[in-house]
């Protein structure tokens, strides 16, 4: 990755913080709730910047049609957060995986 591409990288991160920061307030609180949550998680496809974008796109047309965060993911924040990546590996499962195959080629 060279410089053009971090600098890039962060062109894009300030325009999705600011797209956020357009948002009601109480989307806003929602949105970092779930963003620490896929931090401390780290599922894969976080890395290409979609799955957040896709959450911001879903908030803002909620948003645009008057209906309140809760009323559009529901009461369990945390159940949407996972529904969103429940068939998505983390970074802790693959290092899980890299650890069993290092393991078997040790063992065999």
């Amino acid at each position: 990755m060279g410089i053009h591409d971090i600098i890039e990288g962060k062109r894009e991160w300030r325009a999705h913080q600011a797209r956020v920061r357009t948002l009601p307030k109480d989307y806003q609180v929602v949105y970092g709730e779930i963003q620490k949550y896929y931090f401390k998680i780290g599922p894969v496809g976080l890395e290409d910047g979609t799955l957040l974008s896709g959450i911001v796109d879903f908030f803002e047309d909620g948003a645009a049609k008057g209906v309140g965060v809760i009323e559009l993911i529901g009461d369990d924040v945390a159940a949407f957060a996972d529904d969103l990546v429940k068939d998505t590996p983390t970074y802790a499962d693959r290092y899980q995986a890299s650890l069993v195959a290092k393991a078997r080629e040790g063992g065999e």
